[in-house]
């Protein structure tokens, strides 16, 4: 692989490439079909699940106070939407055994 501790999208497309045998842009246009479908599923609050790989999963945080840290002074911070990923046990199995 081209990138050295990231694997990136023409990383991806590339092994499609060779281990499908689809070209270098049907290769590319499935992994951005791939990444487009799983961004308007986010973006429309549903939650994305990959079997043996992880979840992506919305939370909605409420209104709080927190500090300034470098001058303490509290300000609020705003309710928001965050999105967090949690491994399968499969995924972190394998992570673990690396």
């Amino acid at each position: 692989m081209r990138s050295v501790g990231t694997l990136t999208r023409a990383d991806l497309a590339e092994t499609l490439n060779r281990k499908l045998g689809l070209s270098r842009a049907e290769s590319l246009d499935l992994v951005e079909a791939i990444l487009a479908k799983m961004c308007c599923a986010l973006s429309e609050g549903q939650n994305v699940k990959i079997s043996s790989f992880g979840s992506f999963v919305l939370r909605d945080k409420r209104e709080r106070v927190g500090r300034n840290p470098k001058t303490g002074i509290e300000v609020p911070i705003t309710p928001r939407r965050v999105m967090t990923f949690r491994a399968s046990q499969k995924l972190k199995d394998r992570i673990g055994a690396a």
